[in-house]
């Protein structure tokens, strides 16, 4: 046996997709990428994805759970949570006895809300105070544009969409900073304290309203153009989910364009790759679900989140519906925790250890566990549930990788594999591993998002 046999015998190699036979396959990942970029500008939302989730759904056939009486192998269902969540199932040849292959991820993302009384004016300019949502860096957020999108529901509960500052000939808004002239103060603090919370306020316009004698006019000229465009009053705000989100599309990156930029990587990447995969899924052996939740960024809580009875409850359907265990079914099943990971940058090397870091073109990114430091707040998976699924990636030419979130101290992070497991069900995170993960702008690697398609494709139809 030659050094290099052995090598290849004994030694675990990360593999670069394009040193694979899919070298030859760069169109198909490209064009693949095109249609992420697509469903990434049209769903900066939780509520915008799941909008985009059905329309995609219903093009693969896809029927209402609601509307079936009994559920038979080949049926292509979906249900909806208060319209920002959506479950998806191929039923399968096997009985839900057997188990389902369920893919998780999460369609909420890092951003700004508004507060529920957020429009003021101060020195003649009209201001929306904000809350920001999940874990940011406050400071990337002044000085860029930003959209605002999500839905006001009026005194009688007439619902308003509002979607403003992705179109050309929308207007943007815009969180202001210091110059640098006078930021001395600002600038000597630490990068947490430069900009706090409370300064993450949106400037929407400086004009008065025409009547002098009026009080706060450029307050009051706000709001007379949010009655005349939208029928909005002040007080409709406080039944109002507005989300600030950046105002700008997901872009390739790179002369050769093998990278994308965007806001909402995390999770939207592995949602559409997930969506994808069981829209493609054919007559798989055991059922294969397909879940995209709200609130994994601010711990999963509420009816909303994975931590909610959603669940079990459309899981317990089904069952009832083709005479099934529920009990019987979840402990049968199995899931791959589909969210992102973070990737070694060169940049900033010394926060990973980097045998177990993961790299942008190397793959889906396996992750036995997550949490933080001793895997508090993790799922830990167990050897057996690793060898099943890296068995299922090798016999489908997957190219996978094993990582973790930083180095042991340095911090750590969750997903939603811990609720799942607490359901007793089997239970690994699997996702696409990302450059500035929860910055307005983030980096994924166009082979990593195409092989996440692939790999949920194998888990869901096998």
């Amino acid at each position: 046996m030659t050094t290099k046999e052995l090598q290849d015998k004994v030694c675990y190699q990360r593999d670069n997709v394009y040193d694979t036979n899919f070298r030859d396959k760069q169109k198909e990942i490209f064009d693949f990428s095109e249609d992420y970029k697509a469903f990434l500008d049209s769903s900066k939302t939780e509520r915008l994805s799941v909008i985009s989730a059905v329309e995609i759904a219903k093009k693969a056939g896809f029927s209402l759970l609601e509307e079936k009486t009994e559920l038979k192998p080949g049926d292509k269902v979906y249900t909806l949570n208060r319209g920002k969540g959506i479950l998806l199932a191929v039923m399968g040849q096997q009985t839900l006895n057997e188990g389902i292959n369920l893919v998780a991820a999460h369609v909420d993302a890092p951003r700004l809300d508004l507060k529920p009384n957020p429009l003021y004016e101060d020195m003649s300019l009209a201001l929306l105070k904000t809350h920001y949502y999940g874990g940011i860096k406050k400071y990337q957020w002044p000085t860029i544009p930003l959209a605002l999108y999500g839905v006001v529901y009026l005194a009688d509960g007439t619902k308003v969409d509002i979607a403003i500052g992705d179109k050309s000939e929308d207007p943007v808004f815009y969180i202001t900073d210091l110059l640098p002239h006078l930021a001395t103060e600002q600038m000597s603090k630490k990068m947490g304290q430069g900009i706090v919370g409370e300064s993450l306020n949106l400037l929407v316009g400086s004009i008065p309203y025409e009547d002098k004698e009026a009080k706060e006019r450029v307050k009051l000229n706000i709001l007379k153009i949010l009655n005349d465009s939208y029928g909005i009053c002040e007080k409709d705000f406080i039944s109002a989910e507005l989300e600030v989100v950046p105002a700008y599309g997901a872009r390739d990156v790179g002369f050769d364009r093998s990278l994308i930029s965007a806001y909402g990587h995390d999770d939207r990447v592995c949602s559409y790759t997930g969506l994808r995969a069981i829209c493609d899924c054919n007559n798989p052996k055991k059922t294969a679900v397909c879940m995209l939740v709200d609130k994994e960024e601010i711990g999963s809580m509420g009816n909303t989140g994975m931590q909610s009875r959603f669940f079990e409850h459309i899981l317990g359907e089904m069952c009832d519906k083709t005479g099934a265990s529920l009990r019987l079914c979840m402990t049968r099943s199995t899931c791959l925790s589909a969210d992102v990971g973070a990737a070694n940058d060169p940049t900033y090397p010394s926060v990973q250890e980097k045998n177990n870091a993961a790299v942008l073109n190397g793959g889906i990114m396996l992750a036995k566990y997550t949490g933080a430091r001793g895997k508090s707040g993790s799922s830990d998976a167990s050897a057996e549930l690793v060898s099943k699924i890296r068995r299922l990636f090798d016999k489908y030419g997957i190219v996978w990788q094993i990582a973790e979130l930083g180095k042991v101290d340095e911090g750590g992070g969750g997903t939603v594999a811990q609720f799942v497991a607490n359901l007793d069900i089997d239970t690994i995170d699997c996702g696409v591993p990302l450059l500035s993960m929860h910055a307005p702008f983030e980096i994924a690697a166009k082979a990593d998002v195409y092989m996440a398609y692939l790999a949920y494709k194998a888990f869901l139809e096998d």
